[in-house]
Order: structure tokens, then sequence, then C-alpha cells
């Protein structure tokens, strides 16, 4: 998947885990748990909730690239 993320990073930073920042968000710990791994996209409604929660851009967390 060409979408990178560093959430595990930032919710290292913001000293939660994973449980409370879905619930600070609206998702599951599985959804979060499936993000950090790269192997779920979030819906730009998800991803902006959970900058927003960061306290930091979008583009700081997640980076797309294209793949070759």
């Amino acid at each position: 998947m060409p979408l990178y993320n560093r959430l595990k990073e930032y919710r290292a930073r913001l000293g939660v885990n994973q449980q409370e920042l879905g619930r600070m968000v609206g998702a599951s710990r599985q959804t979060i748990s499936l993000i950090e791994r790269g192997d779920y996209s979030p819906s730009v409604t998800l991803a902006l909730r959970i900058a927003k929660a960061c306290g930091v851009a979008v583009e700081d967390i997640f980076q797309y690239e294209e793949e070759n």
C-alpha cells in the first residue's frame, strides 16, 4: 500500500494507547492497530480527526508515495 504513516510515533508522543486514541477519534482499537501496521488506509475524515487529536497536520502523520 502506498500510504505510509507515523501514527504509532505520534500516539506515543501523546502518551495514549490504541484504545484511548480510538476513543478520542471515534474509531476502534482494532482500526488504530490496522492503520499503524499499514493494513488499513483511514478515510479522509478519520485521518483529519487523528491529526487533530495529535495536534499536527495530516501530512505529518500520513504520507502517500507512488509505487513504481
